[in-house]
């Protein structure tokens, strides 16, 4: 179980490295929107690509599941439009899964 639901949650990150692959300008927007450098998309394209596969390979999950708390943590704030219900859902499903990886590292050793 752990490691399928470990798979599920590295799937959210193998997405958004796709995504930002083949469709960088959204992305790039939401980073322009908040007055970041759009070259930002390439870094966060290799993090999430190393923590999916971090959340995976068992020696590395606890690391990559303490970042992925803090990356989530992070990138809520791209979508705190409380005028906007669909951004806001976003908002606070990235502060869910910043629990749930807390969670996942606090049950792996240090």
């Amino acid at each position: 179980m752990d490691l399928i639901g470990r798979i599920l949650l590295a799937t959210l990150f193998s997405a958004g490295a796709v995504q930002k692959a083949l469709a960088p300008a959204a992305a790039q927007g939401l980073l322009a929107g908040i007055g970041a450098p759009v070259w930002l998309i390439w870094p966060a394209l290799a993090l999430n690509t190393a923590l999916a596969v971090g959340l995976i390979w068992p020696p590395t999950v606890r690391a990559a599941a303490l970042i992925a708390a803090a990356y989530c943590a992070a990138t809520s704030s791209f979508h705190f439009r409380p005028e906007d219900g669909w951004q806001m859902s976003i908002f606070v499903k990235n502060w869910c899964l910043a629990g749930g990886f807390l969670v996942l590292a606090a049950s792996r050793k240090a």
